[in-house]
């Protein structure tokens, strides 16, 4: 049995969760629905909310897309956050700043892992 470190299983496990996303906010319940239209923005707005968050599981998925994923996840979960903030719904800015905390440590790991793959390209060239 092989074993995985948490660098292998983290961005797999944020994909995931954008993936439950973007079908949550793609097909949104009318609760969901509901909070879009409160919040000001337009009725077809979850779309485009569960389709970021769908391309962003998908480039998660890749060692290399996934500084881009890790990237558009974070951008959109720092939207969410902002978005309840303003309106006054703190508790639910809990789980988009988690989110976006590890897609920024996500993107963070992958910026470290091709920096180190460059420079030592560049020492063997």
């Amino acid at each position: 049995m092989s074993k995985f470190s948490w660098r292998q299983v983290l961005p797999l496990v944020l994909a995931a969760f954008f993936v439950v996303g973007s079908f949550t906010n793609i097909f949104a319940p009318g609760s969901i629905y509901q909070e879009y239209l409160a919040w000001g923005y337009p009725r077809w707005f979850h779309f485009v909310t569960g389709s970021l968050e769908l391309t962003a599981a998908i480039l998660l998925f890749r060692a290399s897309s996934r500084l881009l994923g890790a990237a558009l996840g974070c951008t959109v979960m720092c939207a969410a956050v902002a978005t309840v903030i303003i309106h006054g719904e703190y508790a639910h800015a809990v789980p988009p700043l988690v989110a976006a905390t590890l897609s920024f440590l996500v993107g963070w790991i992958s910026w470290r892992k091709r920096l180190i793959e460059t420079d030592s390209t560049n020492r063997h060239a």
